[in-house]
């Protein structure tokens, strides 16, 4: 059976956002196993190499393209380079601002870091979206991945900026599902828990307690806890699958 990235045309592209480290990188690895080419597409342009030299190490097919998710011109210059690569299957919207977010309350937060937020977890989807969407139409039909969180389903206290992020970015989903459909282009959302790696060394000890406490499944989580769902959601077997938010997170929040 030919790999899921490969058709009669060829091999087809996926673009995953943030994929210099930790859950971007594994979920590139996993895409470039099932047989996609891979586009690392990463703000820290010399991580962005290392990792995609990483994954051909490994026997995989990857590119890295310097992105600014933030950046309107940075992101029409990255879908630039991803057109040349050939029919584009996927994008996965991994990149986003976790790193030591939290802490302070919704009144103390100051304007400049709401914008801070925003712009990169909120306003970053829309743009990469809005400038790979004509190359998903064009090669047929496709899938969209965003990364949500599920603190913005808990409601967690003192991350607000960072909650309204990932509740636009769910918002969003909903919404590009609806005006893709018809196009062949499916839009989800994974909405992960506490996951282990760079982004979450500086979350207090006390809310990784929280989860362990609450989770059903109470071990930590790791990136490949959640590769397999994004894998399915780029996967031909969820064609008929859109605007949905899939919460992985152990059982810390059950809807």
């Amino acid at each position: 059976m030919a790999p899921r990235g490969s058709t009669a045309a060829g091999t087809r592209t996926v673009v995953v956002t943030g994929a210099g480290r930790g859950l971007g990188l594994a979920t590139a690895r996993r895409a470039g196993e099932d047989g996609y080419r891979v586009v690392v597409a990463e703000l820290d342009a010399e991580r962005g190499e290392k990792a995609a030299a990483g994954l051909r190490a490994e026997g995989l097919d990857a590119h890295a393209v310097r992105a600014d998710v933030a950046d309107p011109g940075s992101v029409t210059a990255m879908a630039r380079e991803v057109a040349a690569l050939g029919p584009l299957h996927g994008l996965v919207n991994n990149a986003g601002l976790a790193d030591a977010v939290g802490g302070k309350e919704f009144h103390e937060i100051d304007v400049a870091e709401w914008d801070r937020i925003m712009a990169v977890n909120a306003r970053g989807p829309w743009l990469v979206a809005r400038a790979l969407l004509p190359q998903l139409i064009a090669s047929g039909g496709g899938r969209v991945v965003n990364l949500a969180s599920d603190a913005a389903l808990y409601g967690s206290p003192r991350l607000a900026h960072y909650i309204a992020s990932k509740g636009a970015v769910i918002a969003l989903t909903r919404a590009m599902a609806r005006e893709t459909g018809d196009h062949g282009v499916t839009v989800n959302a994974v909405a992960p828990g506490i996951t282990e790696g760079e982004s979450t060394e500086r979350v207090p000890a006390e809310r990784h307690e929280l989860y362990r406490l609450n989770r059903a499944i109470s071990r930590p989580q790791r990136p490949d806890d959640l590769t397999g769902i994004i894998a399915y959601l780029l996967s031909e077997e969820s064609r008929y699958v859109t605007g949905q938010v899939i919460a992985v997170n152990g059982g810390f929040t059950m809807h």
